[in-house]
C-alpha cells in the first residue's frame, strides 16, 4: 500500500501528465510538452528527495533523453544518483526507500547509484553509459559534487574514440533494421532515418565542441540557416508523432504499427484522397522525413569527422574539376556546381567509374545537396545533360550505387520529376514490402546483378541472356519507369508507358529502342501473370503469349525485367518454382518464335527422352507402356520428359491398384517437393489433398490433375514448406507418402485444417477479394480466378466448395504474393452449364473467402 504522502504525490504527477497531454492534443507544441514534462518530473523527484531525506551531500542528475530535457509520455526516467563515497548501511536503506518511492508515485525510473570514480570507470567501459553521462543535467542536491563529476568526465573524454564508437553503434542499429528506413511498420526512434539518427548528430556535435544544436551547426558553417531550420522542423515533426503515438498507445510504443497509423493520421489532420488513404499520407510524410534525416546524417557526420580527423595527405586529381582526397570524391573548386551545372551529373559518372571511392568529401556532399535545386526544367532540357545521364546508365560498373547516391541526396527525383513524386510512397498490396522508389531501385539493382560474372550462379539463364543483350541500358530505363506511375489512379503500366516513351525520345534513343522500353513498362506484369496463372504446357497459351511478345529481343528483355521485378517485391515472394515457371515459359515461347510448332513431333521427342531416362534405371520400354496406354495426348503436352519417366517408374506395377499410391521426391525446381498421387478417381480427392498439406503447413504451388482412360486420377503437386523447419528430407518424404495415402482412404473422414486468421497488416489494410469465372478459351472447361488476402486453410475451403458442387479441378496455379494469393483453377462440372448454378457457385466461393 502507498503511504498517504506519496499517494497525494502520485495523483499530482498523474494530473500533471493528463493536463500536459490535453494541452498537447489541443495545440501540439512539441518543445513545450517535452520540457514541461521533464520539469514536472524534476519537481516530483525533488519532493521525493525531501520526504525521504536523502543526504544533501548526494546529487541527483537526469541522464539520457530526460537529461536533454526531452521526456516523452512513455519514456523511462533515467537518473544518476551521485554519491561522494560508497553508501553506508543506513544510506543504503534510504536509497532503497527512495527507489521504492519513485515507483510508488508512478515514475518508471532507470537508475544508477555511483560515486564519481564509479562513473568514470563505467563510462570508460561502456559507450552507452558514457553517452548518458555526456547529457547529464543537474536536478537536486550537491552542485559542487555535480560540478566535480562534469569536470572529471570532460577531462577523460576522448572525442575521437567516442566518435568511432557512436558510428559503429549506429551501423549496428541500422543493420538490425536491414539498413532500411522503409519498413511497413518503422520504428520512428531507432530505424534508419529515425530520431536516434538525429540524436547521434547531436552527440557527435558535442564531441566536436560545437554547442547550440542546429543553430550551432549553422554558425559553424556545416549547414545553412535554411537547412538548419528544415532539419529542426523535421525533428519537431517526428517528435510530435512520437508523442501522439505514446499517448494513443497509453505506453511507450515507438513502432508505427498498422493499428495506429490511421488514427494517428486523423489526429494530425490528414484525410484520405482519391487514390491514397489518410494512413498512406502519414507514412509517405514519415518516409520522406526519414530520407531527409538520412541525408543530413550522412553529410553532417562526414563533416564532423573531417573536423576530428583532419586529412593531411595531398589530393589526387581525377580531371580538371574533381580530385580524390582520403578516398572521397572532392570538387577542386567550391563554386564548381554554380559555374558548371553539368558537373552535378559528371560527379556521379566518376563515382560509378571509380569503385574504390568510399563516397563524397563533406563539402562536396553539401554542395551536391544544395545543387539539386539547380536541376530544373531548363537543366533537364539541355541536350548535354541528357547525354550525360545516358552516359551514366551505359557505364559497365557502378550504375546502381551511383543512382542510389543520386536518390539519397535528392538529385534523381529532381532529374526525373515523376520519380520524385513516388518517393516514400507505400504499397499496401500485401506483397510489396518497399516503398515504390526503393522497389524501383531494387529492381534496377537486380537487373545489374545479372551482369556480374561472379554472380552468374544465381540466375544462369538471366546472366547468359543479358551478356548477349545489345543495349542493357534499355533494361535499366524500363526498371526505372515500370512502376513510376503508381498512385496516380488508372493503370500504372499504361501511364508509365507514356512517361518512358517521352523520356527515351528526349534522351536521344531511336524509335525502336524507345518503343522497346515503353513496351516493357506496359507489359511488365504479363509474363509473371502468364507463368503463374495459366497452364504453360498448353500450346494455345504459349501461342497467345508469343503473339503479345512478337520477337526474341522483346522476349529476352521481358524475361530479364520480370525476374528482377518479382525478386524486388519482397524476400518472401520469389522462390525456385516461380523461377522454373518463368524459365519454362521463356523456353517455350522462344521455341515457338523459332518456328518449332509441331505438337506431334514434340510429344514423340518427349516420349523418346523419357524412355532413355527409364533405360538409365535398367527398365525396358514396357515400363512406360504400362502407364502410357491409359493416357491421352493432353497428358503428354502437360508433363515434361523427366516427369513422365519418374511417374512411369513409380506407377508401372500399380496401374490398377485399388488403393491410393503416393510418391514424393525433392522438386526438380530446386526448392520444395513434388508429390505424385495415383488412385481411383473420385470427387473429394483435391479437397483431401489440400486439407492434408494445410494441416502440415505446406503450401501448394501448382496442381496438375489428370484422369486416365480407365478412371484413375493421376495428380502432380508442387509444394513448399511455409515455415522452413529444416526437416530431414528423407523422413519427410516418407511421412508424406504414408500419411497422405492414409488420408486418401475413402473410409477416413475428410479432415478440415484449422482456419487461419488474417494478419494485422491484412486487417488494417484490407485487400479487395475478387472471384471471376469464365469459359476457358481452348474449351477445356472454365477458368476460376480468385484474389484475396492469404490465410491458413483457404485453399481447402475453396476445394471443399468445388467438391460439394461436383466440380473437378483440372489444373490449379497457386500464386502466393506475400500476404496475398492470386489463385487460378481450370475446372469442369455440369453446374457450369447452368448460368444460375454458376452464379451460385461463385457466390459460395466468395463467401468462404471472407
Amino acid at each position: 500500500m502507498i503511504a498517504p504522502s506519496f499517494a497525494e504525490l502520485r495523483e499530482r504527477l498523474k494530473a500533471g501528465r493528463a493536463s500536459l497531454a490535453a494541452a498537447f492534443l489541443k495545440k501540439p507544441e512539441v518543445n513545450r510538452y517535452l520540457t514541461q514534462h521533464a520539469a514536472l518530473v524534476d519537481g516530483v523527484l525533488s519532493e521525493i528527495n525531501s520526504r525521504i531525506t536523502l543526504p544533501d551531500s548526494f546529487c541527483l542528475a537526469a541522464v539520457g533523453g530526460y537529461g536533454r530535457g526531452e521526456l516523452f509520455p512513455g519514456s523511462d526516467v533515467d537518473v544518476l544518483l551521485l554519491l561522494p563515497h560508497d553508501p553506508t548501511a543506513e544510506q543504503q536503506t534510504i536509497l532503497e526507500s527512495w527507489v521504492q518511492a519513485c515507483w510508488d508515485v508512478g515514475l518508471e525510473i532507470g537508475h544508477s547509484v555511483r560515486t564519481i570514480d564509479n562513473c568514470i570507470t563505467e563510462a570508460d567501459a561502456d559507450l552507452t553509459v558514457e553517452t548518458n553521462q555526456l547529457e547529464a543535467r543537474f536536478v537536486w542536491g550537491s552542485t559542487s559534487l555535480f560540478d566535480e563529476f562534469r569536470k572529471r568526465f570532460q577531462a577523460r573524454f576522448d572525442a575521437q574514440h567516442f566518435f568511432e564508437g557512436k558510428l559503429a553503434e549506429q551501423q549496428a542499429r541500422h543493420a538490425r533494421f536491414d539498413d532500411s528506413a522503409y519498413k511497413l511498420e518503422p520504428n520512428l526512434k531507432d530505424s534508419p532515418g529515425g530520431l536516434r539518427d538525429l540524436h547521434t548528430i547531436h552527440w557527435l556535435t558535442q564531441a566536436c565542441g560545437i554547442a547550440g544544436g542546429w543553430t550551432g551547426l549553422a554558425r559553424a558553417n556545416l549547414l545553412t540557416r535554411t537547412e538548419a531550420r528544415r532539419i529542426e522542423h523535421v525533428e519537431r515533426s517526428l517528435s510530435a508523432l512520437r508523442i501522439h503515438l505514446h499517448l494513443l498507445a497509453k505506453r511507450r510504443e515507438d513502432r508505427l504499427a498498422f493499428d495506429y497509423q490511421t488514427e494517428l493520421a486523423a489526429q494530425l489532420g490528414l484525410t484520405a484522397t482519391e487514390h491514397k488513404g489518410a494512413g498512406e499520407h502519414l507514412m509517405q510524410g514519415y518516409y520522406r522525413a526519414a530520407k531527409l534525416i538520412q541525408r543530413a546524417n550522412d553529410i553532417l557526420i562526414q563533416s564532423l569527422r573531417a573536423r576530428l580527423f583532419p586529412v593531411t595527405a595531398p589530393p589526387q586529381p581525377l580531371d580538371e574539376d574533381f580530385q580524390v582526397r582520403a578516398n572521397l570524391l572532392e570538387v577542386r573548386d567550391p563554386e564548381l556546381f554554380k559555374r558548371k551545372p553539368d558537373a552535378l551529373l559528371r560527379a556521379f559518372i566518376l563515382y560509378a567509374q571509380h569503385p574504390q571511392l568510399a563516397g563524397f568529401e563533406p563539402a562536396t556532399l553539401r554542395a551536391l545537396w544544395r545543387g539539386r535545386t539547380r536541376i530544373n526544367a531548363a537543366f533537364r532540357a539541355n541536350p548535354a545533360h541528357r547525354a550525360l545521364f545516358m552516359t551514366l546508365l551505359r557505364q559497365p560498373h557502378g550504375v546502381t550505387r551511383a543512382l542510389r547516391a543520386m536518390h539519397r541526396y535528392g538529385l534523381l527525383g529532381c532529374y526525373i520529376p515523376a520519380f520524385g513524386r513516388i518517393v516514400g510512397q507505400m504499397q499496401h498490396d500485401l506483397f510489396h514490402v518497399y516503398t515504390v522508389d526503393e522497389h524501383i531501385l531494387t529492381v534496377l539493382r537486380n537487373v545489374r546483378r545479372f551482369t556480374v560474372p561472379t554472380l552468374a550462379h544465381e540466375f544462369p539463364l538471366a546472366s547468359k541472356l543479358i551478356a548477349a543483350f545489345d543495349k542493357p541500358e534499355l533494361l535499366y530505363l524500363a526498371a526505372l519507369f515500370h512502376d513510376i506511375a503508381k498512385g496516380r489512379g488508372g493503370d500504372h503500366s499504361e501511364l508509365g508507358m507514356a512517361d518512358a516513351l517521352r523520356f527515351c525520345s528526349q534522351h536521344g534513343l531511336d524509335k525502336t529502342d524507345s518503343e522497346l522500353v515503353a513496351w516493357l513498362v506496359g507489359m511488365h506484369l504479363v509474363m509473371s501473370r502468364t507463368s503463374q496463372k495459366e497452364d504453360i504446357s498448353d500450346p494455345e497459351v504459349i501461342a497467345a503469349f508469343t503473339a503479345k511478345v512478337g520477337n526474341t529481343r522483346r522476349l529476352t528483355a521481358l524475361y530479364l525485367l520480370t525476374v528482377a521485378d518479382i525478386r524486388g517485391t519482397s524476400p518472401k515472394v520469389w522462390n525456385a518454382w516461380k523461377g522454373k515457371l518463368l524459365e519454362d515459359l521463356y523456353q517455350a515461347a522462344q521455341a515457338r518464335l523459332a518456328g518449332d510448332e509441331d505438337a506431334a513431333s514434340d510429344i514423340a521427342s518427349k516420349q523418346s527422352e523419357a524412355r532413355i531416362n527409364l533405360a538409365l534405371y535398367g527398365l525396358p520400354n514396357s515400363v512406360a507402356d504400362a502407364l502410357w496406354q491409359h493416357l491421352d495426348t493432353r497428358y503428354f503436352t502437360r508433363f515434361d520428359a523427366r516427369e513422365m519417366a519418374w511417374q512411369a517408374r513409380m506407377l508401372w506395377r500399380h496401374t490398377t491398384s485399388p488403393s491410393a499410391i503416393v510418391r514424393a521426391r525433392l522438386s526438380p525446381a530446386g526448392e520444395g517437393i513434388q508429390v505424385l498421387v495415383y488412385t481411383p478417381d473420385r470427387s473429394d480427392l483435391f479437397a483431401r489433398i489440400c486439407g492434408f498439406f494445410a494441416r502440415i503447413q505446406y503450401t501448394i504451388l501448382e496442381a496438375k490433375t489428370h484422369t486416365t482412360r480407365h478412371g484413375y486420377a493421376l495428380d502432380s503437386f508442387q509444394v513448399m514448406d511455409l515455415v522452413n523447419r529444416g526437416i530431414h528430407y528423407r523422413d519427410f518424404l516418407s511421412f508424406v507418402e504414408h500419411e497422405l495415402a492414409r488420408d486418401l482412404d475413402p473410409a477416413q473422414p475428410l479432415q478440415p485444417p484449422t482456419r487461419g486468421r488474417l494478419s494485422r497488416h491484412q486487417r488494417h489494410h484490407p485487400y479487395p477479394t475478387t472471384v471471376h469465372l469464365e469459359a476457358d478459351a481452348p474449351g477445356y472447361g472454365h477458368m476460376l480466378s480468385i484474389t484475396c488476402p492469404d490465410r491458413g486453410g483457404l485453399l481447402f475451403e475453396v476445394a471443399e466448395v468445388l467438391m460439394r458442387n461436383n466440380v473437378g479441378v483440372y489444373t490449379a496455379k497457386i500464386d502466393t504474393l506475400g500476404e496475398r494469393v492470386e489463385d487460378t483453377f481450370l475446372i469442369r462440372g455440369e453446374v457450369l452449364q447452368d448460368p444460375a448454378k454458376t452464379a451460385a457457385l461463385v457466390a459460395e466461393v466468395r463467401e468462404v473467402l471472407k
